[in-house]
C-alpha cells in the first residue's frame, strides 16, 4: 500500500510540493499549515497542564487538548482527501469539449474538488477559536506560540479559499457556486479578523504594552 502524503517526512512532502506533479498542491499545503497551527495550540496546553498557576483552567485545557488533537487529525487526513479529489478533476478536463457527458462529469469533479479545501477552512476556523481560548487560559510563557498558531491557521484558511474559488468559477450551477462562495467569504471575514486580533494581542503582551 502506498504511503499517505500525510505520513511522509517533512523533506519528502516539501520535495513533492516542489516537483512537477499536480499533487500535493496548495490545498494539501494549506491543510498541513493548519495542522501545524493547531498543534502549536496543543503544545501550549500540554505545557500549561500541571502548573499550579493554571490549576483552575485544567479542565478547560484538557478539553482543548482533546479538541485540538481531533482538528489536527482531520486536517492531516484532508491532505490526502485533497489529493484524491484532484485526479478525477484532471481527467474531466481531458474529456473532449464535444463529449455530451463532459459537463456532468466536470461539474461533479469540480464539486468534489471543492469539498476538501472547504473542510480545511472549516477546521481552521475551529483551530482559531481554540487558539483564542488558549490565549486566555494557556501559559504566558508560550504566548508567542499561540500567536504563531493563529497566523498559521489564518494562512491555511486563506490558502484553502483560493483552491475553492478556482473551482467554483467553473461551476455550471451558479446557485451552488454562490452558496459555497458565501460560506467561504463569511469564514474569511470573521476568522482572519479573529486571527489578527489574537496575533496583535500576543504582540502587545510580548512587548509589555498590554
Amino acid at each position: 500500500m502506498a504511503k499517505k502524503m500525510s505520513e511522509t517526512t517533512c523533506e519528502d512532502f516539501v520535495g513533492a510540493l516542489a516537483a512537477k506533479t499536480s499533487v500535493p498542491g496548495g490545498g494539501g499545503a494549506s491543510a498541513l499549515v493548519g495542522a501545524i497551527g493547531v498543534a502549536l495550540c496543543s503544545m501550549v496546553g500540554n505545557f500549561t497542564l500541571g502548573r499550579k498557576k493554571y490549576a483552575h483552567f485544567e479542565a478547560d485545557v484538557n478539553r482543548m487538548l482533546g479538541e485540538g488533537e481531533s482538528i489536527q487529525k482531520d486536517l492531516l487526513a484532508l491532505i490526502d482527501e485533497d489529493a484524491k479529489a484532484f485526479e478525477p478533476l484532471s481527467k474531466a478536463y481531458a474529456i473532449p469539449k464535444d463529449d455530451p457527458k463532459r459537463e456532468v462529469i466536470m461539474e461533479k469533479a469540480l464539486m468534489d474538488a471543492s469539498m476538501a479545501p472547504l473542510n480545511i477552512m472549516r477546521k481552521c476556523c475551529e483551530a482559531i477559536d481554540l487558539l483564542e481560548e488558549m490565549l486566555e487560559k494557556g501559559s504566558v510563557m508560550l504566548i508567542s506560540d499561540v500567536g504563531c498558531g493563529a497566523l498559521f491557521a489564518k494562512a491555511a484558511l486563506l490558502g484553502a479559499s483560493l483552491n475553492i474559488y478556482i473551482n467554483t468559477k467553473s461551476f455550471s450551477n451558479r446557485a451552488e457556486a454562490e452558496k459555497i462562495e458565501a460560506e467561504v467569504t463569511a469564514m474569511i471575514e470573521s476568522y482572519t479578523k479573529k486571527a489578527d486580533q489574537i496575533a496583535a494581542a500576543v504582540s502587545l503582551k510580548i512587548r509589555g504594552e498590554a
